[in-house]
């Protein structure tokens, strides 16, 4: 608890003199790509490139873990760069950007629920990197199979999009404390002047 007071204070000196005008623009825009992911589960946001990269990328630097955790790789890949982002920006004292990254792994637990939700269909396109696997195993399908949990496909992709709610739901509340905090601090300065 007394981690959580000192971080408050923290952010509220942070705030100080900073423009909470050129924020808000960011956030409005996660406003708009939740409102999107929440009607339309296939959705991609700008960052849809960048996490299927990452998730690709995954399954690379993953597959020293045998068949399962290669597999596993891309999601976990994915989720783990911008809790990065998060810890890297908690650490550089950058409030608002380490909020906005709860913003970026929103995105890739949507992403995800759509996946997890495809894994009996198997409907949705799946890629490769360069082509280069000419049969493409579909990551939840496997993995959902091999845990005995096919059947709950719809329940794994709730839990992802409510984590995809929470992460977000993180980054507007504490990004919109901020902006509201540097925007009352402008307000202040213009009306002593």
């Amino acid at each position: 608890m007394i981690f959580l007071m000192n971080m408050k204070k923290d952010i509220v000196q942070w705030c100080q003199g900073r423009n909470g005008f050129v924020r808000l623009p960011l956030l409005i825009w996660f406003i708009c790509v939740l409102i999107r992911h929440l009607r339309d589960p296939h959705y991609q946001s700008l960052l849809g490139a960048i996490n299927l990269g990452i998730h690709e990328l995954g399954h690379m630097v993953f597959s020293f873990g045998g068949e399962f955790l290669t597999i596993a790789g891309g999601t976990v890949l994915q989720c783990l760069v911008p809790l990065y982002g998060v810890y890297n920006f908690l650490k550089q004292k950058d409030y608002f950007a380490s909020a906005l990254c709860f913003g970026w792994l929103s995105t890739n637990f949507f992403n995800v629920a759509t996946y997890a939700g495809d894994a009996q269909a198997m409907a949705l396109p799946l890629v490769t990197p360069f082509g280069l696997t000419p049969s493409i195993a579909h990551d939840w399908n496997y993995l959902l199979t091999q845990m005995g949990l096919l059947a709950f496909d719809g329940w794994v992709a709730f839990f992802f999009r409510f984590l995809g709610v929470l992460s977000m739901g993180i980054c507007l509340f504490a990004g919109g404390w901020m902006v509201a905090l540097m925007m009352k601090n402008s307000f202040r300065i213009i009306k002593n002047k």
